[in-house]
């Protein structure tokens, strides 16, 4: 049995009815609850129901997100970022005090959207590295997000029951991708048998002197978070028979994280190397090579073209619910 708090809002997770029952009385004793009854609504997120399994949404946030922004009655459009050109520090004029404010609100808001929405989480942090000083150029690229977002508010992150409990994830990098440090961006999507379950894009701490650094720190950070998972479904009682996979799209990564041997050009990521490499000699981890056109982690790295991001949005089980327009 599990309690989710969030000042006074409780979400109760049980397995067993009676023991919930049993909680719910011995809380009556003591604090003035309610029971809502089976979860439909927590903090702006919408749980429904069906025979395939959950659908998790944020239709009623978004609504409220695009109101507050003057955009409800926008034009939508069908991908959250354009493919080209990438953002720039210095793209545009600087915006006024007041519509700076206004673009951290919006991007802070927007933050708080991906909890549902992995399809956004690239250009959220796209545009939340430039808080500190916004132009004119990022708050069109806010703006494109909420045209997205006017268009996919009924879509949610799905998730059905399956017999398996296998871990997998997708890892990917987009070498040098920031024309302003040439840093690169890394993403990982984990997978709790065919469900998303974790998702992240996030620009490297610093910069990397080749695409195989680049996709190595990325392995590394996705191996790193399978393993809290690992843990997080040890506490919970569940247990893997099988290590997890990681599909990773780059050879030389690939064949790194399985040969212990380094020349000139690796020595400078051997501490990145040397922890994906111990859970692979320990076979605690395996790691697979996939084609590019497969990689579904792309959509964390870079903005794809329509076709491909449609496709790694579906993949990704993010689907249009039902009763919403």
């Amino acid at each position: 049995m599990y309690l989710l708090v969030y000042v006074d809002d409780i979400t109760l997770i049980s397995s067993s009815v009676a023991a919930a029952d049993r909680l719910l009385a011995a809380l009556r004793g003591v604090l003035a609850v309610k029971d809502l009854g089976t979860l439909h609504y927590f903090l702006g997120l919408e749980v429904s129901r069906s025979a395939a399994g959950l659908t998790l949404t944020q239709h009623k946030y978004s609504l409220d997100l695009l109101r507050g922004a003057g955009m409800l009655k926008c034009k939508d459009v069908a991908t959250p970022m354009s493919a080209t050109p990438r953002l720039s520090a210095l793209d545009g004029d600087p915006l006024a005090p007041d519509d700076a404010i206004e673009y951290r609100s919006i991007v802070g808001g927007l933050q708080y959207l991906t909890i549902t929405r992995p399809d956004i989480s690239y250009a959220v942090n796209h545009v939340c590295q430039y808080l500190h000083a916004p132009r004119t150029s990022h708050w069109s690229a806010v703006k494109r997000i909420l045209r997205y977002i006017r268009f996919t508010t009924s879509y949610g992150l799905h998730l059905r029951p399956a017999p398996s409990c296998v871990l997998s994830a997708f890892s990917d990098a987009d070498w040098a991708g920031s024309p302003d440090d040439r840093r690169s961006t890394g993403g990982y999507a984990v997978f709790f048998g065919p469900n998303l379950i974790v998702w992240s894009a996030r620009k490297q701490a610093t910069v990397s002197r080749s695409s195989t650094e680049a996709e190595c720190k990325a392995v590394a950070n996705a191996t790193a978070e399978l393993i809290w998972v690992q843990s997080l479904l040890r506490e919970l009682g569940v247990y893997q028979d099988q290590p997890p996979v990681l599909w990773c799209d780059n050879i030389g990564t690939t064949y790194l994280s399985s040969i212990p041997v380094f020349h000139a050009r690796t020595k400078h990521i051997e501490v990145d190397y040397h922890f994906v490499r111990e859970r692979v000699a320990q076979k605690l981890l395996h790691i697979k090579f996939i084609s590019s056109k497969d990689q579904l982690a792309d959509i964390f790295t870079e903005p794809p073209s329509q076709p491909l991001f449609e496709g790694c949005r579906r993949n990704l089980n993010l689907l249009c619910t039902s009763g919403h327009s």
